[in-house]
């Protein structure tokens, strides 16, 4: 029986430097990479057993086809938000808001090197 599951897909420009950045700022692990002989890439990447694609390509022309207003925001659910939160700026994400207690949660907002919004953080017990 094929395992369901709904995975979210990023689309990137410069696809390799992306997974370099994720595996930095997020300890991300690649399961999967198809390489294009243009320089883009298909990467599927998992962080704390949560999984996502990305794509991206490896050329100036191609990158204008990737949007500049991605619609995406990816929420991390980890036991300590301060130290991931930090860890992901010191490799280069941008703070949208930090890491505050509202609304039930500990959580502060980024914005990855491709424009991607991350929520990191944890509900409050």
């Amino acid at each position: 029986m094929t395992r369901r599951s709904l995975l979210p897909w990023l689309s990137v420009t410069d696809g390799a430097r992306a997974v370099e950045f994720y595996e930095t700022a997020f300890g991300a692990r690649e399961l999967y990479r198809l390489d294009d002989p243009g320089g883009g890439i298909v990467s599927r990447l998992e962080i704390d057993g949560g999984e996502f694609w990305l794509s991206g390509e490896g050329d100036v022309e191609s990158d204008r086809a990737v949007s500049v207003d991605p619609t995406v925001r990816m929420i991390w659910t980890v036991a300590d938000p301060d130290k991931a939160f930090a860890r992901a700026l010191a490799a280069g994400a941008s703070e949208v808001f930090p890491v505050t207690e509202g609304h039930g949660w500990r959580v502060g907002r980024l914005v990855d090197p491709f424009g991607h919004h991350w929520e990191i953080g944890h509900p409050l017990e």
